[in-house]
C-alpha cells in the first residue's frame, strides 16, 4: 500500500497521476474528497481529512508500505519550524506503530542551512525528525520550483515582468514540479531501497533569472525582463497580502541563503533532472499567460 499526503496539491496530484494507471493499491488523504480526479476516486482508497491529525494518519498508515510526505503551507503560523515538526509529529508516530518501510517527503536543496534560512531550515528539521524513527528515508532535495513564477501570469502577461527576490544575473537553480513528482512515484514504487539519504533535484540549466526572462521573451513572442526586489520590500509585499511576521521573515531569510549560496554545491554536483526552464515555458508557462 502506498500513502499519499497532499494528493490534490502542486505536486501530490502529479504524483497520484503516475500512480493511477499501476498494479499498487493507492490510499490518500484528502481534505476535501470532492477536490480529487474523479478517476482518481474510482481508483484509490480515501482516507478524510488533514495529515497533520494524529488520529487521520493512524488510519491511513494502517498496513501502508511506503508515503508520500509534503508539509501544507500556512502563511499565518506563529512558528515555521514549529509548524513543520506540529504537523510532521503525527505522522512519526504512525510511521513508528505500523511500521511503515519507506517515506518520500519533499524537502530542499542546499548547503549551510540547518540555521538561519527561513523556510528552508524548517524543512531539514522536518527531514531530521522523520529520520529519527529510523524509517527507510529519502529527502527529494529540491530547488526553487519553476511553478512558482505562475503565481505571476498577470504581471507578466499585463507588464512583461517578473520579480524576484534574487540577483537578477546570478544563476538560480530551479526545477520543474512534474520532475519532482516523477522522482516520487519512481521511488514510492521500487521496494528495493533502503537506508537513508537525499537526492538533490534541479533542472539542467544553469541561469540567472535575467537569463529565464530572455527564455520566456522567445517563448513568449513578446519582451519580459526581471525585476529584482529588495529583501524589505519583498518582506513588506508578504505582510500585506496577509502572511505572519514569521512567515514573511522566513521568506526573506530564505531568499538571503539563496543569494548567499546555498544552492551552488548541490547545483553542480547532482545529476540534472530532464525538464529545462524552456521546455516548462512552452509547456506550462506558456499555455497560463496566452489563457
Amino acid at each position: 500500500m502506498i500513502v499519499i499526503t497532499t494528493p490534490t496539491g502542486q505536486i501530490g496530484r502529479q504524483v497520484l497521476d503516475a500512480l493511477l494507471d499501476g498494479e499498487q493499491p493507492v490510499r490518500v488523504i484528502a481534505r476535501d474528497p470532492s477536490w480529487l480526479p474523479a478517476r482518481a476516486r474510482k481508483r484509490v482508497e480515501v482516507v478524510p481529512g488533514s495529515h497533520g491529525d494524529l488520529d487521520v494518519v493512524m488510519e491511513a498508515f494502517a498496513g501502508a508500505d511506503s508515503v508520500f510526505w509534503v508539509v501544507p503551507p500556512n502563511s499565518r503560523t506563529n512558528s515555521i519550524e514549529g509548524h513543520y515538526l506540529n504537523w510532521t509529529r503525527p505522522a512519526c508516530e504512525a510511521i513508528t506503530r505500523h511500521g511503515v518501510n519507506r517515506v518520500v517527503a519533499v524537502s530542499t536543496m542546499g548547503t549551510g542551512i540547518e540555521k538561519n534560512a527561513g523556510h528552508l531550515t524548517a524543512s531539514v528539521a522536518k527531514d531530521e525528525l522523520i529520520r529519527s524513527t529510523g524509517v527507510s528515508f529519502r529527502a527529494l532535495r529540491a530547488a526553487a520550483f519553476m511553478e512558482n513564477l505562475l503565481m505571476q501570469v498577470e504581471a507578466i502577461r499585463n507588464q512583461g515582468t517578473f520579480f524576484l527576490p534574487a540577483v537578477a544575473d546570478r544563476v538560480l537553480a530551479t526545477i520543474a514540479t512534474r520532475d519532482i513528482a516523477a522522482t516520487a512515484a519512481r521511488l514510492l514504487l521500487d521496494d528495493s531501497w533502503s537506508g537513508q539519504d537525499g537526492v538533490p533535484l534541479v533542472s539542467p540549466d544553469r541561469i540567472s533569472p535575467n537569463g529565464m526572462a530572455r527564455i520566456m521573451s522567445e517563448v513568449l513572442e513578446r519582451p519580459v525582463r526581471c525585476q529584482q526586489v529588495p529583501l524589505d520590500a519583498y518582506k513588506e509585499t508578504a505582510l500585506s497580502r496577509g502572511a505572519s511576521e514569521a512567515w514573511a521573515r522566513g521568506l526573506v531569510d530564505m531568499a538571503a541563503a539563496q543569494i548567499d549560496g546555498a544552492y551552488d554545491a548541490e547545483h553542480h554536483s547532482a545529476q540534472p533532472s530532464p525538464t529545462g526552464f524552456r521546455e516548462w515555458c512552452e509547456k506550462v508557462l506558456r499555455p497560463a499567460v496566452l489563457a
